[in-house]
């Protein structure tokens, strides 16, 4: 791949996890529970000091060292980029949440409306992400770690990984909350939809942006 078309690569990268990172925002504005991945940072983030972006920052980081656990000498050393990405899309995550402190919640259905924004930039931001090809995400990289050294197919992994992040979400928001936070209509809402937003993305536009500026 020659370097400019790799610059490019990148410079994706960083436009998708700013728009993914403005869909968390919304989806946290909205409080009908965030997406699967960032429902743990979320709690963690009522619960302790930490915010939501340096929860996911942390997140991140352990789910780098499960891979690199799991795969050992065939963890390859560019995937060591998924942690400055980690810090990108936590520092981003953060001024996201406070550039839409303002906008106003007030019924149950404007607050579906702001959930469904979030859910469709998670799902562009996504597809960025997948056009760039250059790095995943830490949660898609433990994913495919595990599917590798256990030979379980992507899909079914991916579901586990989901649930277990949500089902660790909720112990802890009983747990140390006594509620449910960050889990509710939402949620599920933005596992369903998250993946078909993304591939409608890459058909109707990001294959040609990928042509266009990544391929020339």
């Amino acid at each position: 791949m020659k370097k400019p078309h790799l610059l490019r690569r990148y410079a994706l990268l960083a436009v998708g996890l700013w728009i993914m990172a403005f869909g968390v925002a919304f989806s946290i504005k909205a409080g009908l529970g965030t997406s699967p991945i960032s429902s743990l940072p979320y709690v963690v983030s009522l619960i302790s000091p930490l915010t939501v972006g340096t929860a996911t920052i942390a997140m991140h980081c352990v789910l780098i060292l499960l891979q690199i656990l799991l795969l050992r000498k065939n963890f390859h050393p560019i995937q060591f980029m998924q942690l400055p990405v980690a810090f990108l899309f936590g520092y981003l995550t953060d001024f996201a949440v406070w550039a839409i402190q303002g906008i106003p919640v007030g019924f149950y259905g404007q607050r579906w409306l702001l959930c469904i924004v979030g859910i469709l930039l998670v799902g562009i931001g996504v597809g960025c992400e997948v056009i760039a090809d250059v790095v995943t995400l830490a949660g898609e990289g433990l994913i495919l770690a595990v599917c590798s050294v256990f030979h379980f197919p992507f899909p079914r992994i991916k579901i586990s990984f989901d649930c277990t992040l949500v089902a660790c979400a909720c112990v802890l928001s009983f747990l140390f909350l006594h509620r449910l936070e960050g889990v509710r209509e939402g949620t599920a809402a933005a596992a369903i939809c998250v993946g078909i937003v993304s591939k409608q993305a890459i058909r109707l536009f990001l294959r040609r942006i990928e042509k266009k500026i990544l391929m020339e």
